[in-house]
């Protein structure tokens, strides 16, 4: 008498497969995470950029900058909402100091953190630099 095998996957077959499946999920997500965080990095940048030549054009009318936001003509949240921006100039009107500080959900971003840009043109960062080029 000859037994016949039955046809199908075993439960340690679909276990294994499950835990493979999960692994690469979670790697996927980690790198989706990660390259998220460096695509809205873009908004910041773009609006610390705005906000110079802004500054810029102030200068040239008024020979100072200016640290009142609404004097520029723009928002202070980026197009996006993923920072605000703070002018500062520490007390000399012929410098300033732009700070794009990071909202939900940009702010978990610790590659980069916030975000500055000086009148010299000095490009500035709070994060420890582990997730791409902040600039």
């Amino acid at each position: 008498m000859q037994r016949s095998r039955s046809e199908g996957f075993t439960l340690i077959e679909l276990v294994i497969v499950v835990a493979i499946i999960s692994i690469l999920a979670a790697l996927a997500y980690y790198n989706y995470s990660r390259y998220s965080m460096r695509a809205r990095r873009a908004d910041g940048k773009n609006t610390l950029t705005a906000f110079a030549a802004a500054e810029e054009r102030y200068y040239t009318v008024y020979n100072q900058y200016t640290t009142t936001i609404s004097n520029l003509g723009l928002s202070a949240t980026s197009d996006k909402g993923y920072y605000v921006v703070t002018i500062g100039n520490g007390g000399d009107p012929q410098t300033y100091t732009l700070t794009a500080t990071a909202q939900p959900p940009q702010d978990k971003d610790t590659g980069c953190g916030n975000l500055g840009l000086t009148n010299a043109g000095v490009k500035t960062n709070t994060g420890d630099g582990k997730n791409g080029p902040c600039w």
